[in-house]
């Protein structure tokens, strides 16, 4: 196996779901100070640091994470896939980031920095941490699986609690209550009439109805209803809210959860470039440098029992890697 292909194994076979990243956030330590590089380990909570490794500075800086979505799914070379956990989100780029880091580094070039960090994959508390260090990189490239493409853009992200209210009774008297559930029953199916942001880049804004809790048994009159909806957004997140509110009128209440913004990205020559309708930590590492979005793999296999991405594709990320940098170095 190639040196990324064997690094990235290892990686993959490390469990860093949320929340435990604290193995492969030292495995990754010790190999960048064991070739040179200046480490600092950022506590964000007990027991969960973000990596900076650095040498000059005032470069670009290559970032990722290092936590996976649950469940671990250990690592294997099929082929010409390595499937695993973190394969492609986000483990073999930080394989393909270090590696290229490394290459820089060798050849002379010491304003290359690597930044990894903890809890992507639900709130992002380390790029939020991050953000606090004293940066001097220019330029920031940001790894995630975009098929070997220059994102143009990024669609943000707005969590959304739809909330009904009524009064529980026995079921076999159910005209003594009021139930929540029915009444957010029909209001979910009027979202599809709402008239939602396009933005020329980025497309239309979509939402996701991802969870719905009610009730506590079925011989019971629910009192509560909730549905929990996922928001990607294109623009300004305020015409979306007036849309949603409107909507929910009187009928229900609305609580707005985590936001992240829309944002377009930087992009240079000789590279294809698309959009992509995922969010990453971008949007809240602003202090880093100019935002570039780039990767091996795809996110239709990200998050799924068969997360994979191809040796040849990842291999050839190292050097794509390389090329970003220089370029922006020159």
């Amino acid at each position: 196996m190639s040196d990324v292909v064997t690094l990235a194994t290892e990686l993959l076979s490390i469990e860093s779901t949320t929340g435990r990243e604290r193995a492969a956030v030292d495995f990754a330590s010790s190999w960048c100070v064991s070739r040179g590089w200046n480490v600092s380990l950022q506590e964000v909570e007990p027991g969960r640091s973000n990596l900076w490794a650095k040498r000059r500075g005032g470069g670009v800086t290559l970032s990722t994470h290092l936590d996976t979505v649950p469940p671990f799914v250990p690592p294997r070379l099929e082929g010409d896939r390595l499937y695993g956990r973190g394969a492609c989100d986000a483990k073999g780029i930080a394989a393909a980031m270090m590696i290229a880091a490394q290459r820089l580094a060798d050849d002379g070039e010491e304003r290359v920095d690597l930044l990894f960090v903890v809890g992507e994959e639900k709130g992002s508390p380390g790029a939020r941490a991050a953000n606090r260090l004293p940066a001097t990189s220019r330029f920031l490239v940001n790894g995630e699986p975009t098929e070997s493409r220059l994102a143009s853009g990024g669609k943000g992200a707005q969590r959304l609690i739809v909330r009904v209210r009524g009064r529980e009774a026995h079921s076999a008297y159910a005209h003594l209550g009021q139930s929540a559930l029915e009444p957010l029953l029909d209001l979910l199916p009027e979202l599809r009439t709402l008239a939602l942001p396009i933005d020329p880049i980025l497309g239309p804004t979509t939402y996701n109805i991802g969870v719905l809790r009610a009730g506590t048994e079925a011989n019971i009159v629910p009192g509560l209803a909730e549905a929990e909806l996922m928001i990607r957004l294109v623009g300004d997140v305020e015409p979306v809210k007036q849309a949603f509110t409107a909507w929910a009128g009187q009928r229900a209440d609305l609580v707005w959860g985590s936001h992240i913004p829309a944002q377009h990205f930087h992009v240079i020559g000789g590279f294809e470039v698309a959009p992509v309708a995922y969010t990453s930590d971008i949007p809240l590492l602003d202090r880093w440098g100019t935002p570039l979005l780039f990767g091996p793999g795809s996110i239709h296999v990200a998050h799924t029992p068969l997360e994979y991405i191809d040796v040849a594709e990842l291999e050839a990320s190292v050097d794509a890697y390389v090329r970003i940098i220089r370029t922006l170095l020159a």
